[in-house]
Protein backbone atom coordinates (compact mmCIF):
# COMPACT_ATOMS: atom_id res chain seq x y z
CA UNK A 1 0.00 0.00 0.00
CA UNK A 2 1.13 3.52 -0.85
CA UNK A 3 0.56 5.32 2.47
CA UNK A 4 0.84 8.78 0.95
CA UNK A 5 -1.78 7.88 -1.63
CA UNK A 6 -4.07 6.53 1.11
CA UNK A 7 -3.54 9.67 3.19
CA UNK A 8 -4.34 11.91 0.23
CA UNK A 9 -7.51 9.96 -0.55
CA UNK A 10 -8.59 10.11 3.10
CA UNK A 11 -8.22 13.86 2.88
CA UNK A 12 -10.34 13.93 -0.26
CA UNK A 13 -13.14 11.95 1.38
CA UNK A 14 -12.92 14.14 4.46
CA UNK A 15 -13.42 17.20 2.28
CA UNK A 16 -16.43 15.54 0.69
CA UNK A 17 -17.87 14.94 4.16
CA UNK A 18 -17.32 18.61 4.97
CA UNK A 19 -19.29 19.52 1.87
CA UNK A 20 -22.14 17.24 2.91
CA UNK A 21 -22.13 18.73 6.42
CA UNK A 22 -22.23 22.30 5.14
CA UNK A 23 -25.05 21.39 2.77
CA UNK A 24 -27.07 20.38 5.84
CA UNK A 25 -26.42 23.74 7.46
CA UNK A 26 -27.28 25.56 4.25
CA UNK A 27 -30.48 23.53 3.82
CA UNK A 28 -31.65 24.37 7.34
CA UNK A 29 -30.96 28.04 6.61
CA UNK A 30 -33.19 27.81 3.55
CA UNK A 31 -36.01 25.93 5.29
CA UNK A 32 -36.09 28.35 8.24
CA UNK A 33 -35.83 31.49 6.14
CA UNK A 34 -32.51 32.50 7.70
CA UNK A 35 -30.85 33.32 4.40
CA UNK A 36 -33.78 35.42 3.26
CA UNK A 37 -33.89 37.24 6.59
CA UNK A 38 -30.18 38.09 6.32
CA UNK A 39 -30.29 39.19 2.68
CA UNK A 40 -29.84 42.96 2.53
CA UNK A 41 -30.09 43.28 6.32
CA UNK A 42 -26.49 44.27 6.95
CA UNK A 43 -24.72 43.14 10.12
CA UNK A 44 -26.97 41.39 12.66
CA UNK A 45 -26.43 39.63 15.97
CA UNK A 46 -27.73 36.13 16.56
CA UNK A 47 -30.34 37.61 18.90
CA UNK A 48 -31.55 40.05 16.24
CA UNK A 49 -31.75 37.32 13.62
CA UNK A 50 -33.56 35.01 16.02
CA UNK A 51 -36.11 37.73 16.78
CA UNK A 52 -36.57 38.49 13.10
CA UNK A 53 -37.21 34.82 12.24
CA UNK A 54 -39.01 33.74 15.42
CA UNK A 55 -36.37 31.11 16.17
CA UNK A 56 -34.42 30.09 19.27
CA UNK A 57 -31.34 32.27 19.65
CA UNK A 58 -29.02 29.50 20.87
CA UNK A 59 -29.60 27.48 17.69
CA UNK A 60 -29.30 30.55 15.50
CA UNK A 61 -25.97 31.47 17.08
CA UNK A 62 -24.52 28.01 16.49
CA UNK A 63 -25.72 28.07 12.89
CA UNK A 64 -24.23 31.52 12.31
CA UNK A 65 -20.91 30.49 13.85
CA UNK A 66 -20.72 27.50 11.53
CA UNK A 67 -21.52 29.68 8.54
CA UNK A 68 -18.83 32.16 9.59
CA UNK A 69 -16.23 29.40 9.85
CA UNK A 70 -17.20 28.23 6.38
CA UNK A 71 -16.89 31.76 4.97
CA UNK A 72 -20.54 31.93 3.98
CA UNK A 73 -21.18 34.89 6.27
CA UNK A 74 -18.78 37.55 7.55
CA UNK A 75 -18.29 37.87 11.31
CA UNK A 76 -17.07 40.98 13.07
CA UNK A 77 -17.53 42.04 16.72
CA UNK A 78 -20.34 39.58 17.34
CA UNK A 79 -22.31 40.60 14.26
CA UNK A 80 -22.86 38.58 11.09
CA UNK A 81 -23.32 39.79 7.52
CA UNK A 82 -24.48 37.88 4.45
CA UNK A 83 -22.68 39.46 1.46
CA UNK A 84 -24.94 40.39 -1.44
CA UNK A 85 -23.03 38.00 -3.70
CA UNK A 86 -23.76 35.11 -1.32
CA UNK A 87 -27.39 36.14 -0.97
CA UNK A 88 -27.72 35.79 -4.75
CA UNK A 89 -26.77 32.12 -4.36
CA UNK A 90 -28.72 31.17 -1.23
CA UNK A 91 -31.52 33.68 -0.67
CA UNK A 92 -32.95 34.52 -4.10
CA UNK A 93 -34.58 31.87 -6.29
CA UNK A 94 -34.83 34.39 -9.12
CA UNK A 95 -31.06 34.85 -9.25
CA UNK A 96 -29.13 33.15 -12.07
CA UNK A 97 -26.76 31.87 -9.35
CA UNK A 98 -29.49 30.33 -7.15
CA UNK A 99 -28.52 27.05 -5.46
CA UNK A 100 -31.09 26.60 -2.68
CA UNK A 101 -33.25 24.33 -4.83
CA UNK A 102 -30.32 21.95 -5.19
CA UNK A 103 -30.08 21.77 -1.39
CA UNK A 104 -33.72 20.71 -1.27
CA UNK A 105 -33.10 18.02 -3.89
CA UNK A 106 -30.15 16.79 -1.83
CA UNK A 107 -32.31 16.53 1.28
CA UNK A 108 -34.84 14.43 -0.63
CA UNK A 109 -32.11 12.12 -1.91
CA UNK A 110 -30.72 11.61 1.61
CA UNK A 111 -34.22 10.70 2.79
CA UNK A 112 -34.41 8.09 0.00
CA UNK A 113 -30.95 6.63 0.63
CA UNK A 114 -32.05 3.51 2.51
CA UNK A 115 -34.75 2.75 -0.01
CA UNK A 116 -32.32 3.17 -2.91
CA UNK A 117 -29.85 0.88 -1.13
CA UNK A 118 -32.57 -1.77 -0.92
CA UNK A 119 -33.25 -1.34 -4.66
CA UNK A 120 -29.57 -2.15 -5.23
CA UNK A 121 -30.22 -5.49 -3.52
CA UNK A 122 -33.45 -6.34 -5.33
CA UNK A 123 -32.93 -4.70 -8.71
CA UNK A 124 -36.32 -3.04 -8.34
CA UNK A 125 -37.20 0.57 -8.96
CA UNK A 126 -38.33 3.59 -6.99
CA UNK A 127 -40.87 5.73 -8.80
CA UNK A 128 -40.58 9.50 -9.00
CA UNK A 129 -43.88 9.82 -7.14
CA UNK A 130 -42.54 7.72 -4.26
CA UNK A 131 -39.96 10.31 -3.20
CA UNK A 132 -40.34 12.93 -0.50
CA UNK A 133 -42.24 16.02 -1.73
CA UNK A 134 -39.11 18.11 -1.25
CA UNK A 135 -37.78 16.52 -4.42
CA UNK A 136 -40.46 17.94 -6.69
CA UNK A 137 -40.25 21.50 -5.44
CA UNK A 138 -36.46 21.34 -5.23
CA UNK A 139 -36.12 20.19 -8.84
CA UNK A 140 -38.32 23.06 -9.97
CA UNK A 141 -36.31 25.59 -7.97
CA UNK A 142 -33.00 24.12 -9.14
CA UNK A 143 -33.76 24.07 -12.86
CA UNK A 144 -35.65 27.38 -13.05
CA UNK A 145 -32.56 29.66 -13.18
CA UNK A 146 -30.98 27.56 -15.94
CA UNK A 147 -34.21 27.50 -17.94
CA UNK A 148 -34.67 31.27 -17.59
CA UNK A 149 -31.14 31.84 -18.87
CA UNK A 150 -31.19 29.26 -21.65
CA UNK A 151 -34.56 28.16 -22.98
CA UNK A 152 -35.74 31.23 -24.89
CA UNK A 153 -32.37 32.95 -25.49
CA UNK A 154 -30.35 29.86 -26.54
CA UNK A 155 -32.08 26.51 -26.89
CA UNK A 156 -35.08 27.41 -29.04
CA UNK A 157 -33.06 29.64 -31.44
CA UNK A 158 -30.70 26.68 -32.02
CA UNK A 159 -33.56 24.82 -33.76
CA UNK A 160 -34.22 25.38 -37.45
CA UNK A 161 -37.21 27.68 -37.99
CA UNK A 162 -38.85 26.94 -34.64
CA UNK A 163 -38.76 30.48 -33.24
CA UNK A 164 -40.52 31.86 -36.33
CA UNK A 165 -43.30 29.30 -35.90
CA UNK A 166 -43.66 30.14 -32.22
CA UNK A 167 -43.90 33.85 -33.00
CA UNK A 168 -46.55 33.20 -35.65
CA UNK A 169 -48.50 30.79 -33.44
CA UNK A 170 -47.75 27.12 -32.85
CA UNK A 171 -49.06 24.21 -30.79
CA UNK A 172 -46.46 23.07 -28.27
CA UNK A 173 -46.39 20.04 -25.99
CA UNK A 174 -44.08 19.91 -22.94
CA UNK A 175 -43.66 16.27 -21.84
CA UNK A 176 -42.64 15.74 -18.24
CA UNK A 177 -43.40 19.38 -17.43
CA UNK A 178 -43.08 19.10 -13.65
CA UNK A 179 -44.03 22.40 -12.03
CA UNK A 180 -44.48 23.95 -15.47
CA UNK A 181 -41.46 26.26 -15.46
CA UNK A 182 -40.42 25.53 -19.04
CA UNK A 183 -44.00 25.64 -20.33
CA UNK A 184 -44.67 28.99 -18.70
CA UNK A 185 -41.41 30.54 -19.92
CA UNK A 186 -42.31 29.67 -23.51
CA UNK A 187 -45.86 30.95 -23.08
CA UNK A 188 -44.57 34.26 -21.76
CA UNK A 189 -42.17 34.64 -24.70
CA UNK A 190 -44.59 33.58 -27.46
CA UNK A 191 -48.15 34.75 -26.68
CA UNK A 192 -49.48 33.76 -30.12
CA UNK A 193 -48.72 30.08 -29.45
CA UNK A 194 -50.61 27.58 -27.29
CA UNK A 195 -48.90 25.27 -24.80
CA UNK A 196 -49.79 22.07 -23.02
CA UNK A 197 -47.80 20.40 -20.25
CA UNK A 198 -48.13 16.75 -19.31
CA UNK A 199 -46.63 15.06 -16.27
CA UNK A 200 -47.28 11.73 -14.56
CA UNK A 201 -47.13 13.32 -11.09
CA UNK A 202 -50.48 14.80 -10.09
CA UNK A 203 -49.15 17.10 -7.37
CA UNK A 204 -46.67 18.64 -9.83
CA UNK A 205 -49.45 19.28 -12.34
CA UNK A 206 -51.45 21.03 -9.62
CA UNK A 207 -48.42 23.20 -8.83
CA UNK A 208 -47.99 23.97 -12.54
CA UNK A 209 -51.55 25.26 -12.76
CA UNK A 210 -50.93 27.51 -9.76
CA UNK A 211 -47.72 28.83 -11.32
CA UNK A 212 -49.49 29.54 -14.62
CA UNK A 213 -52.19 31.50 -12.83
CA UNK A 214 -49.58 33.50 -10.94
CA UNK A 215 -47.75 34.24 -14.21
CA UNK A 216 -51.10 35.17 -15.84
CA UNK A 217 -50.61 32.88 -18.84
CA UNK A 218 -53.53 30.55 -18.11
CA UNK A 219 -55.23 31.75 -21.30
CA UNK A 220 -52.61 29.99 -23.43
CA UNK A 221 -51.37 27.18 -21.17
CA UNK A 222 -52.98 24.04 -19.83
CA UNK A 223 -51.68 21.07 -17.84
CA UNK A 224 -52.86 17.55 -17.18
CA UNK A 225 -51.71 14.22 -15.78
CA UNK A 226 -50.60 11.68 -18.36
CA UNK A 227 -47.95 9.25 -19.59
CA UNK A 228 -45.48 9.96 -22.39
CA UNK A 229 -46.11 6.71 -24.25
CA UNK A 230 -49.89 7.18 -24.28
CA UNK A 231 -51.08 10.76 -23.99
CA UNK A 232 -49.84 12.97 -26.85
CA UNK A 233 -52.94 13.75 -28.88
CA UNK A 234 -51.73 16.05 -31.64
CA UNK A 235 -50.82 17.26 -34.06
CA UNK A 236 -48.10 19.39 -32.45
CA UNK A 237 -45.66 21.76 -34.10
CA UNK A 238 -43.12 21.33 -31.28
CA UNK A 239 -42.80 18.60 -28.63
CA UNK A 240 -40.27 19.17 -25.84
CA UNK A 241 -38.56 16.83 -23.40
CA UNK A 242 -36.66 18.93 -20.86
CA UNK A 243 -34.37 16.71 -18.76
CA UNK A 244 -37.12 14.09 -18.89
CA UNK A 245 -36.64 11.56 -21.70
CA UNK A 246 -33.88 9.60 -19.94
CA UNK A 247 -36.10 9.21 -16.84
CA UNK A 248 -38.80 7.32 -18.72
CA UNK A 249 -39.19 3.56 -18.64
CA UNK A 250 -39.22 3.29 -22.42
CA UNK A 251 -37.70 6.45 -23.91
CA UNK A 252 -37.66 4.92 -27.41
CA UNK A 253 -41.42 4.36 -27.27
CA UNK A 254 -41.96 7.85 -25.83
CA UNK A 255 -39.92 9.40 -28.65
CA UNK A 256 -41.73 7.28 -31.25
CA UNK A 257 -45.07 8.41 -29.85
CA UNK A 258 -43.88 12.01 -30.10
CA UNK A 259 -42.94 11.48 -33.75
CA UNK A 260 -46.44 10.18 -34.50
CA UNK A 261 -48.01 13.18 -32.76
CA UNK A 262 -46.03 15.79 -34.74
CA UNK A 263 -47.19 17.77 -37.72
CA UNK A 264 -45.37 16.62 -40.91
CA UNK A 265 -42.83 19.44 -40.54
CA UNK A 266 -42.81 19.50 -36.74
CA UNK A 267 -39.85 19.32 -34.37
CA UNK A 268 -38.97 17.41 -31.24
CA UNK A 269 -36.64 19.19 -28.82
CA UNK A 270 -34.75 16.96 -26.39
CA UNK A 271 -32.68 18.62 -23.67
CA UNK A 272 -30.44 16.20 -21.77
CA UNK A 273 -27.73 16.61 -19.12
CA UNK A 274 -24.31 17.13 -20.66
CA UNK A 275 -22.25 13.94 -21.01
CA UNK A 276 -19.31 13.01 -23.20
CA UNK A 277 -19.63 9.67 -24.96
CA UNK A 278 -16.72 8.05 -23.12
CA UNK A 279 -16.69 7.52 -19.36
CA UNK A 280 -12.95 8.18 -19.40
CA UNK A 281 -13.57 11.74 -20.56
CA UNK A 282 -15.82 12.43 -17.55
CA UNK A 283 -13.34 11.45 -14.86
CA UNK A 284 -12.86 14.30 -12.38
CA UNK A 285 -15.61 16.45 -13.89
CA UNK A 286 -17.66 17.91 -10.99
CA UNK A 287 -20.74 18.34 -13.17
CA UNK A 288 -20.61 14.68 -14.16
CA UNK A 289 -20.19 13.73 -10.49
CA UNK A 290 -23.37 15.61 -9.62
CA UNK A 291 -25.27 14.13 -12.56
CA UNK A 292 -24.24 10.57 -11.68
CA UNK A 293 -25.49 11.03 -8.12
CA UNK A 294 -28.86 12.23 -9.39
CA UNK A 295 -28.94 9.44 -11.95
CA UNK A 296 -28.26 6.78 -9.32
CA UNK A 297 -30.82 8.11 -6.84
CA UNK A 298 -33.53 9.42 -9.16
CA UNK A 299 -33.31 8.69 -12.87
CA UNK A 300 -32.36 5.01 -13.00
CA UNK A 301 -34.68 3.99 -10.12
CA UNK A 302 -37.61 5.82 -11.71
CA UNK A 303 -37.07 4.10 -15.06
CA UNK A 304 -36.67 0.68 -13.42
CA UNK A 305 -39.98 1.20 -11.59
CA UNK A 306 -41.78 1.12 -14.96
CA UNK A 307 -42.65 -1.89 -17.09
CA UNK A 308 -39.87 -1.85 -19.67
CA UNK A 309 -37.28 -0.08 -17.50
CA UNK A 310 -34.57 0.73 -20.04
CA UNK A 311 -32.81 2.79 -17.34
CA UNK A 312 -30.99 5.06 -19.75
CA UNK A 313 -29.68 7.26 -16.94
CA UNK A 314 -28.70 10.92 -16.92
CA UNK A 315 -25.31 10.38 -18.59
CA UNK A 316 -26.29 8.68 -21.84
CA UNK A 317 -24.21 11.02 -24.03
CA UNK A 318 -24.53 12.31 -27.57
CA UNK A 319 -24.10 9.13 -29.60
CA UNK A 320 -26.54 7.07 -27.58
CA UNK A 321 -29.21 9.77 -27.66
CA UNK A 322 -28.88 10.20 -31.42
CA UNK A 323 -29.20 6.44 -31.89
CA UNK A 324 -32.24 6.35 -29.59
CA UNK A 325 -34.01 9.03 -31.59
CA UNK A 326 -33.12 7.24 -34.82
CA UNK A 327 -34.53 4.00 -33.41
CA UNK A 328 -37.72 5.92 -32.62
CA UNK A 329 -38.15 6.61 -36.34
CA UNK A 330 -36.80 10.12 -36.79
CA UNK A 331 -35.06 10.59 -40.13
CA UNK A 332 -33.23 13.79 -39.18
CA UNK A 333 -31.51 14.04 -35.81
CA UNK A 334 -28.77 16.44 -34.86
CA UNK A 335 -27.03 17.88 -31.83
CA UNK A 336 -28.18 21.48 -32.14
CA UNK A 337 -26.25 22.95 -29.23
CA UNK A 338 -23.79 21.95 -26.52
CA UNK A 339 -23.36 23.85 -23.25
CA UNK A 340 -21.47 23.14 -20.05
CA UNK A 341 -24.61 21.61 -18.56
CA UNK A 342 -26.75 20.32 -21.41
CA UNK A 343 -26.97 18.63 -24.78
CA UNK A 344 -29.76 20.03 -27.00
CA UNK A 345 -31.04 17.71 -29.73
CA UNK A 346 -33.33 18.45 -32.65
CA UNK A 347 -35.32 15.59 -34.17
CA UNK A 348 -37.58 15.76 -37.22
CA UNK A 349 -39.80 13.14 -38.85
Amino acid sequence: MDLEKARAFAGQVAQERVGASLSLLNYVGDVLGLWRAMAGAGAVTSAELAERTGLAERYVHEWLAGQAVAGHVVHEDGRFTLPDEHAAVLADDESPFAQAGGLEVGAAMWLAADRIAEAFRTGGGVGWHEHDPRLFRGVSRFFAPLYRLSLVPQWLPALDGVVDRLVAGARVLDMGCGYGTSTILMAQAYPASRFEGIDSHAASVEAAWAAANEAEVQDRVCFHVGEATEDMAGPWDLICFFDALHDMGDPVAAAARARQALTPDGTVLVVEPYASDRLEDRIGNPIAMSYYTASTFLCVPNSLSQDSGLALGAQAGESRMIKLLGDAGFSRVRLALTTDYNLIFEARP
